[in-house]
């Protein structure tokens, strides 16, 4: 039977700690190697283009063509702008017309004005649709060539930029009174 001594005990024990130093020494060294490695391996793949591309999504071009639609819209019915501008223009010319100025005088001041204020509104969100809706069709062509648009943002880009041709030529019929003029005074 072998008994062991306690010299020979210790340098066992030792022999196991060396081991197990050395162990995590190269674990450490391996990962701190890794680590280092890793940011110039991730702009190599960057550079080479291992990494997936990114897709753009039409989030903005989509809302482009919603809020080009909603302006053609605003453009046709007055919207509220165009009805405050409308009520201040009567306003105003209530305020500087005379009781003394004939009748077609009082209905140009009160009327006319106030008339042409709603066409000029309009005729400014039509413009707004026009150039909202082109900029939404002609962004595949500057921004990502070769990425296709979805079908359902040109259909209503092209009908913002209908509705801002229908509202501009509106406008502009309604503030030369060649569209339901003012009315003769005699």
């Amino acid at each position: 039977m072998a008994t062991k001594t306690a010299e020979d005990a210790g340098s066992e024990t030792g022999a196991q700690h060396d081991e197990t130093v050395t162990e995590t020494e190269t674990v450490t060294e391996t990962a701190v190697a890794e680590e280092a490695q890793a940011p110039e391996q991730r702009e190599a793949d960057e550079d080479t283009g291992a990494t997936e591309p990114r897709r753009a999504s039409g989030v903005g071009q989509g809302a482009g063509a919603v809020v080009s639609a909603a302006l053609g819209l605003v453009s046709l019915s007055g919207g509220w702008v165009g009805t405050v501008a409308s009520a201040r223009a009567q306003l105003v010319g209530q305020l500087k017309t005379s009781s003394q100025a004939g009748v077609a005088q009082q209905i140009k001041a009160v009327y006319g004005d106030a008339w042409h204020a709603t066409a000029l509104w309009a005729g400014l969100f039509a413009v707004a649709a026009l150039v909202v809706g082109a900029a939404v069709l002609a962004r595949p062509a500057f921004g990502a060539p070769g990425t296709p648009q979805a079908p359902w943002i040109k259909s209503v880009a092209w009908g913002g930029v209908a509705l801002g041709v229908i509202g501009l030529l509106l406008a502009v019929l309604k503030y030369s009174d060649a569209l339901l003029g003012l009315p003769s005074a005699g």
